[in-house]
């Protein structure tokens, strides 16, 4: 994921980025780029929280759908479902990256 209004720099690639996510970042960015190279005909979404999870959060049934990542931005697990299963159910999003919070 890209840092909004930057240089095209990722945000796992920045100094303050916590080294201990790195190998786990880096593992779903290839996963995301095998999609969009070789994904070819597959109707596939790749949809990842646009900073973390609210870990203690609770359900409010509201989420958006941003371009970039916001580090500070937060959504809850059950929020985050909600996201996955409308986009199993009723698909909007074809052949793309959504980042929600």
């Amino acid at each position: 994921m890209l840092l909004p209004g930057c240089d095209g720099t990722r945000l796992v690639d920045t100094p303050e980025f916590p080294a201990e996510y790195r190998p786990f970042s880096l593992a779903h960015a290839a996963g995301l780029e095998t999609l969009r190279a070789e994904g070819g005909a597959l109707d596939w979404v790749y949809i990842s929280p646009a900073g973390d999870f609210d870990h203690d959060g609770e359900r409010t049934g509201r989420f958006e759908i941003r371009e970039h990542v916001d580090t500070a931005a937060r959504i809850s697990y059950a929020d985050f479902a909600i996201v996955l299963l409308d986009e199993a159910e009723t698909p909007t999003r074809h052949r793309s990256h959504l980042t929600v919070t």
